[in-house]
This record gives C-alpha cells, sequence and structure tokens, in this order.
C-alpha cells in the first residue's frame, strides 16, 4: 500500500481584487445569511480565472481551482510554472500559511516551509535565537534544537553573525539560514519555493545536495518550486504542472519538464503558417521534419535519416544574399548548435522554394527538442525571428522490452568512424 504522507482534495483559493479584505459589507452578510441558511458561499459561482495577462469581467479570481494529487513519504514533488500560475499560493495552503477557500488538506507529520526570504525570522532576534524560534514552532524541545545547532550553524555558513540581529543579514544570509533551520531540524514534509535562487551558485549546490540526502538517505518528503529545470529534473522523482491556477499534468518529472518547456509552441513535427509570417521580402510556408521515405505525421526514430523542410517563398526580386538560420535547442531550453544554409551554393531564388536540411542516422539523441527560425539578409542580418517555432521528439524505436532502457548522456550521438588493427 502506498504510504501518503500529504493529500490535497478539491483545493480552491479566491482573492478579491484591488481591495484589502473580501469586500464590502454587503458581501460579508450575504455570506453569513448563506452560511446561516446551510448554503453555499454565493461569491464561490463566480470570477474569473487566474490569467494575470488579460483584464477581466469579475472582482474575483481564482488563484486556484479544483486542485488534486497525493505525495507518498520520501518523494520529491516539483511544482512548476510560468509566473502566476498559482505556485507559490499551493505552498502557502500547503504550509498551513493561509487557508484554502474550499477543499481540505490531510498531512501527517511535521511541515518546514521556505516561502520568502525571512519568513518565520523575527529580525529583532539573532540568528541563534531565531533556530530556536523555528524550532519551537515546529514542536521541538529546546534539547532537541540544541543537539541540530552547530550542524545548522556550520551548513548555513553564518557563524560569525550568528549572535547578530536577522535584520543586519543580507537576503542571501537569511536564506542560507533559514534553509538550515528548515532542513535539519526534521520535518516531516519540507517545502521549498523559489528563495534559493536568492543564495548564490555553491550555496545552491549545498542545498539541492542536502534535500536529495533528506529524500533519499531519511526518507522525508520535500515539495520544490523553482524556475531551473536542471535543478527540478536532478532533484524531483515527480512533477505537477500548474496553469492559470489548475493543474494541466501530473506525471514523472521528465514529462513534466517537457510539457512546461513546450509552452505554447506546438509538439507536432510540421507546421503551416499564415498571416504574420510575411514581409516585404518573404513568406513562410511550411516548416516539417520526418524520417527519411516518412511522412510527418510518424514518429522520429533516433536510428533514422531525418529531414527538416522549410518552404518558403521570396518575394525579393533583387539578387540580394538570403539565408535561414536555425538554433537547436533542448528540452531545458540550452541552446545546442546552429546551422544554415549559408555556405551552400545553391541560393534562395525568387519564388517558391523547398529547403532541405539532412540529419544522418543516430545523430540526435532520444528526447525533446525546439528550433527558432531566423531568416537573414546579406549574411548580416536577420530581418525575421520566431523563437521555439516547432518543436519534436526522437525516440529510441530499437530496444527491447527487457534490456537497458536508460538514456545515453548528452543529446547528440553521432556515429564515428573506427578503425582496429591488430598486431
Amino acid at each position: 500500500m502506498k504510504d501518503i504522507i500529504l493529500k490535497a482534495e478539491n483545493i480552491s483559493k479566491q482573492y478579491r481584487l484591488g481591495e484589502v479584505g473580501t469586500g464590502t459589507l454587503k458581501h460579508d452578510l450575504n455570506r453569513w445569511w448563506y452560511k446561516i441558511r446551510g448554503k453555499e458561499n454565493p461569491y464561490l459561482k463566480i470570477g474569473d480565472v487566474n490569467d494575470r495577462s488579460k483584464k477581466g469581467d469579475s472582482d474575483y479570481v481564482w488563484a486556484l481551482q479544483d486542485i488534486n494529487f497525493e505525495v507518498e513519504r520520501g518523494e520529491v514533488l516539483g511544482i512548476i510554472g510560468k509566473n502566476g500560475a498559482g505556485k507559490s499560493t499551493l505552498l502557502k495552503i500547503l504550509s498551513k500559511v493561509t487557508a484554502p477557500t474550499t477543499g481540505s488538506i490531510k498531512s501527517r507529520g511535521r511541515i518546514a516551509s521556505l516561502l520568502e526570504v525571512g519568513t518565520g525570522f523575527n529580525g529583532e532576534m539573532t540568528g541563534r535565537e531565531n533556530i530556536f524560534l523555528n524550532g519551537a514552532i515546529l514542536g521541538m524541545t529546546k534539547k532537541e534544537i540544541t543537539s541540530k545547532l552547530d550542524e545548522i550553524i556550520e551548513f548555513s555558513g553564518c557563524e560569525r553573525y550568528i549572535d547578530t540581529p536577522v535584520k543586519r543579514y543580507s537576503s542571501g544570509m537569511t536564506v542560507r539560514l533559514a534553509f538550515a533551520v528548515a532542513a535539519f531540524l526534521e520535518p516531516e514534509i519540507l517545502v521549498v519555493d523559489e528563495v534559493l535562487a536568492v543564495g548564490d551558485a555553491e550555496f545552491q549546490k549545498k542545498a539541492i545536495g542536502k534535500m536529495q540526502d533528506i529524500s533519499r538517505g531519511e526518507g522525508r518528503t520535500v515539495l520544490f518550486v523553482s524556475h531551473n529545470m536542471a535543478a527540478v529534473k536532478s532533484l524531483c522523482t515527480r512533477g505537477i504542472v500548474l496553469e492559470h491556477g489548475t493543474v494541466k499534468l501530473i506525471s514523472n518529472i521528465e514529462n513534466a519538464v517537457s510539457y512546461y518547456l513546450s509552452g505554447d509552441s506546438e509538439v507536432i513535427n510540421q507546421k503551416e503558417f499564415g498571416v504574420g509570417y510575411e514581409i516585404s521580402e518573404f513568406k513562410l510556408e511550411k516548416i516539417s521534419i520526418n524520417c527519411l521515405g516518412k511522412s510527418s505525421d510518424e514518429p522520429l526514430l533516433e536510428d533514422s535519416v531525418i529531414e527538416l523542410k522549410t518552404v518558403l517563398t521570396l518575394k525579393d526580386t533583387h539578387l540580394r544574399d538570403y539565408h535561414v538560420t536555425y538554433h537547436l535547442y533542448n528540452e531545458m531550453g540550452e541552446v545546442l548548435f546552429s546551422f544554415s544554409n549559408v555556405y551552400e551554393k545553391e541560393k534562395l531564388k525568387y519564388g517558391i522554394n523547398e529547403l532541405i536540411c539532412i540529419f544522418p542516422s543516430s545523430f540526435f539523441q532520444s528526447g525533446q527538442y525546439f528550433i527558432s527560425f531566423f531568416f537573414v539578409k546579406d549574411r548580416r542580418e536577420a530581418i525575421f525571428i520566431e523563437n521555439d517555432i516547432l518543436s519534436f521528439t526522437i525516440i529510441d524505436g530499437r530496444r527491447d522490452l527487457g534490456v537497458y532502457m536508460g538514456r545515453e548522456p548528452g543529446y547528440i550521438k553521432p556515429k564515428f568512424n573506427w578503425i582496429l588493427k591488430n598486431t
């Protein structure tokens, strides 16, 4: 049986925009009147979706809506999504900093949270005093806290300032001490928001290592929010993708990160273009990618020769030098390399052009990739740019069930010529 340590059931959170509190006295009286009659809060039936980029019609907004998930003991759960997706609100509810509008949280054990710089710290108290204060809030005895004190101070790297009021700490020092307190006072559930980004690279590496230790070695549960997808993938086993306050995907961390990074780009192997992809010099018609001799509807296999086709109409009748450049990105958003037809003998001509780039078999490692498109004039001026214009996924179709199913390191998988000489 699953050892469920945390369960969220139908969690929703509604906020009123533009005012502090729940609204007018009339609204409060309405809520009271509905409550004494045993009826549902009438303001739960209204409210806009949590999309910060659009103007809504209601004074109410759903920061979260109908969130359901379970977390097992020892699991590291990544919560990812764009700014404003509801990640921090969810963590505040899970940490019991704020209450949900509807739904309930069921947890077993102590929850320690690191949500914002300075959260839970009293600025007038010293670092040492704040350690004891936070331990007491978690329900620990003075003896238990004292036994962990030296480890906390050493890990934080703030020993020289431990008897100085926290209000004199930098934001980085505050985060260091706060994380050390949260991690070493042995909560059953550790909740960490994006505040680790405030720390330097050395501390971020230490913090991620510590979270791995407490989850894998000590069997404690971690909920982790970050925009650093490399950190999320290295630390988490499962991911939840939030979008506009709703759950879009709950899956293993590879799928969750790939889904999040794909954004609004189409995860298909072809795309036709209309209005918005035309300027005075050219019009982009179509981009597609397929295995040699196959259609773009079929999977892209590692061991196949792969074609990337670009169809465009060149409208400039002058003999200018135009070319196409692509940038290839991996699923972490890191650029792998660029490639272009700039050095080819055949140049783009007036009218419709079909440009084909051929990748050799076993060039790509399995995984998801994104390409950005550049149309360049006279080898120096990109006159049209479209980022993440197409995404595609390479799969390994050769491995049978029961053999090694891991993924080789790296993002390309070239075949080199090998020479064996026996003497």
